[in-house]
């Protein structure tokens, strides 16, 4: 299953993560989205994001003000 791309650099609190949450509804369950994010609340954003969906976040990284997260869509409807 290969992953999927979002690039939302250059948009602010809250429309990374609504973005991430739209285009992770239309994955199937155990696929990866990517996300490229240059806001700096993004980070606790998508912390809390899986907290609350129950997606995982299986990779973050930064580098130059760009962050990258990597999601994996739960298995099940919570």
């Amino acid at each position: 299953m290969g992953e999927t791309l979002l690039d939302v650099q250059g948009l602010t609190c809250p429309l990374p993560v609504l973005k991430a949450n739209k285009a992770l509804r239309s994955l199937p369950p155990g696929a990866k989205l990517t996300v490229l994010a240059t806001d700096p609340a993004s980070v606790k954003d998508f912390r809390a994001y899986v907290q609350e969906t129950g997606h995982a976040l299986v990779a973050f990284s930064e580098e130059k003000g760009v962050y990258r997260f990597t999601l994996k869509k739960r298995d099940e409807p919570a």
